[in-house]
């Protein structure tokens, strides 16, 4: 079973949360705030982390930040009880996988974590080794970059999961509905609005080849022409 790295700095959920999981056979480790975590991540990479976002000497979204920076592939759910669309907006940024509001129940966290357990299973085992070809610009999905000639991107985890998706679908429509379930984990209107964001940011990243366009299908989802 997989291996959790519990960055929870609120003692008492962090033992139900530390206990929950390792009564269904994963391995957990804990960290009480976010400079312990990180120390944690390094010493031993787990197979996912699971971190609060509001804690003392290093928050969530800065944890997250630097572990993205070291790892572009671990599984990384935040757990909060901020509910501002700009504040998921936020964590998706900066590389979150998925984003549980507070009081969440045990089950829905353990569904979304092996969710994520297997998606990372079958793109590391699947996952093209030769970049890909988007009109003029290489696509390097492992590695999180988009070049045209001499500019590079460096993508987020989130932004390369999507542009995949597309890839995957290109000049076919790549339902609404799908992306958010398989991305965000559910589909409602903020996890919608966060997606937004994320094809906006891809069309702005794709707008120096005119032969490339994101379109919306309305009512339906999204469609990459190249």
């Amino acid at each position: 079973m997989a291996t959790v790295l519990l960055v929870e700095d609120e003692a008492a959920l962090a033992l139900i949360i530390k206990d929950s999981l390792e009564m269904r056979g994963f391995t957990v480790q804990h960290a009480a705030d976010g400079a312990q975590g990180l120390r944690l991540f390094r010493q031993q990479t787990p197979d996912i982390v699971v971190a609060d976002v509001m804690m003392p000497q290093l928050d969530g979204f800065a944890l997250g930040r630097q572990i993205r920076q070291e790892n572009a592939t671990i599984p990384l759910i935040f757990l909060t009880a901020l509910s501002q669309p700009t504040d998921v907006v936020r964590g998706f940024e900066l590389g979150a996988n998925d984003y549980l509001r507070k009081p969440f129940s045990m089950d829905e966290l353990i569904v979304r974590m092996q969710a994520l357990l297997n998606r990372t299973a079958v793109s590391t085992a699947t996952a093209a080794s030769e970049p890909l070809h988007i009109g003029r610009y290489v696509f390097a999905y492992t590695q999180q970059r988009l070049r045209l000639t001499d500019t590079e991107i460096e993508l987020t985890n989130r932004e390369a999961e999507l542009l995949k998706r597309l890839y995957d679908h290109r000049n076919q429509v790549l339902a609404r509905s799908t992306v958010l379930l398989e991305l965000w984990g559910q589909d409602h209107f903020f996890n919608g609005r966060s997606l937004d964001v994320f094809v906006t940011r891809l069309r702005r990243y794709l707008r120096d080849d005119p032969q490339v366009q994101i379109l919306n299908v309305r009512g339906i989802g999204y469609k990459l022409i190249c």
